[in-house]
């Protein structure tokens, strides 16, 4: 076992008090150290009560300048941005900001497995959840899917694996977390393998890497693994997805059957290229999280070519949506726009294929059941933002699929 390092030194400043702030304050207080919480906006009563009730003193809502001079460290929240005059100020006075992440990854002594990648990290991370657990080895999926790395301190067992979705945003904010040392693992793709830094043993998937993928099969090291058409998750992005998950377990001595088994029985996780529906021949799939170009392009080619009622739309982010059209254009049938990105996307898409200003979600979904055909696929795949018309992108995907119940 790697010896991590201790805790920076207290008191702490957590800012920013959603999920993970929540999480790090009560794991920093449980160890006896003296907490202050700030956030930009207000937070609920029940943060507020369950913070101070454990000891966190709580300023929110606040900027969190005027408590600088008490903290020896900084524990900034991933959402947190790094321009936030808190913390520009306190890497200006020569104070320690580190992410919660790095404060979790401390206070664990247990194995950690980190997935990070511009896409695909939730479906993989759950992916190598799910063949631990067909191995029957204790395992908490954590990070960036739900759970804070901070919250399972004190709460699991010393054998259990953390496995942890890892975002730009959380390891911008990581120090020891990021430098592998001797007698650790860097998985990476066969062609960037190179590049990795620190001193880990490397594994590689990919075309010429210990799993590749070639002749319609899996394989490990030279050995067959299982044939492709046996991964029950769709799509040659997943199938990147599958061969990263695979070398990340075999890596770490599971089974080889157990790394089958589980990659044929793995369907995928909510909100992402999720098969909601088989309605009169019609399959509707909730592909909410897809909140980028890249990763609609990716979801549109994961079907047959001119079978996809493509619903897109929501709040834009800045994005070039012309990568939409080619995509649109090869697989789509139709295209239902809905939110506030519908004018770009019109503009992107050209005329390509018949176009339906929906507007709204319950809108789009009605008019693609009635244009669909048996083995037509009803895809939302947003490429954009979801909080014009939801909260987050669950609650999208969640009425996608209250929506597609209805008849």
């Amino acid at each position: 076992m790697i010896v991590r390092p201790p805790l920076p030194a207290g008191p702490f400043l957590v800012v920013g008090l959603a999920r993970s702030g929540v999480a790090a304050s009560l794991a920093l207080r449980a160890r006896g150290a003296e907490v202050l919480g700030c956030d930009a906006g207000e937070v609920t009563a029940d943060i507020r009560a369950a913070l101070e009730a454990a000891g966190v003193a709580v300023h929110a809502p606040s900027d969190g300048l005027g408590l600088l001079r008490r903290a020896s460290t900084v524990v900034k929240s991933p959402g947190v941005p790094q321009e936030a005059p808190v913390v520009a100020a306190a890497r200006h006075a020569g104070t320690r900001v580190v992410g919660e992440l790095e404060i979790g990854w401390r206070l664990l002594r247990n194995p950690v497995v980190a997935v990070t990648g511009s896409n695909g990290k939730t479906t993989t991370v759950e992916l190598v959840g799910h063949i631990h657990r067909e191995a029957g080895v204790p395992v908490a999926v954590a990070g960036n899917v739900g759970t804070p790395v901070t919250a399972l301190a004190g709460v699991i067992g010393g054998e259990t694996v953390v496995v942890c979705e890892a975002s730009s945003f959380q390891l911008e904010d990581t120090e020891a977390f990021a430098r592998q040392p001797d007698g650790t693992l860097a998985v990476a793709p066969a062609d960037l393998a190179g590049d990795l830094p620190g001193r880990a043993e490397r594994v590689t998937f990919g075309p010429g890497g210990d799993v590749e993928d070639r002749d319609g099969r899996l394989w490990w090291r030279g050995e067959r693994l299982l044939d492709a058409a046996e991964i029950r998750l769709r799509g040659d992005h997943n199938r990147q997805n599958a061969m990263a998950a695979a070398a990340i377990c075999l890596a770490r001595g599971l089974p080889v059957e157990a790394v089958r088994a589980g990659l044929a029985s793995f369907g995928g996780v909510a909100h992402r290229m999720e098969e909601v529906a088989r309605r009169d021949g019609v399959l509707y799939v909730n592909d909410s999280k897809a909140t980028n170009v890249a990763s609609a392009v990716v979801a549109l080619a994961s079907f047959p070519p001119g079978t996809v009622h493509a619903i897109l739309g929501g709040r834009g982010k800045g994005s070039d949506y012309a990568p939409l059209a080619r995509a649109v254009k090869e697989s789509a049938r139709a295209a239902y726009l809905i939110g506030e990105s519908a004018g770009e996307i019109r503009a992107a898409l050209g005329d390509g294929v018949p176009i339906v200003e929906a507007g709204d979600l319950g809108t789009a979904v009605h008019a693609a059941r009635a244009a669909a055909r048996p083995g037509d696929v009803v895809l939302l795949s947003p490429a954009s933002a979801s909080y014009d018309q939801y909260r987050s992108f669950e609650e999208r995907g969640d009425h996608f699929r209250a929506l597609v119940g209805l008849r």
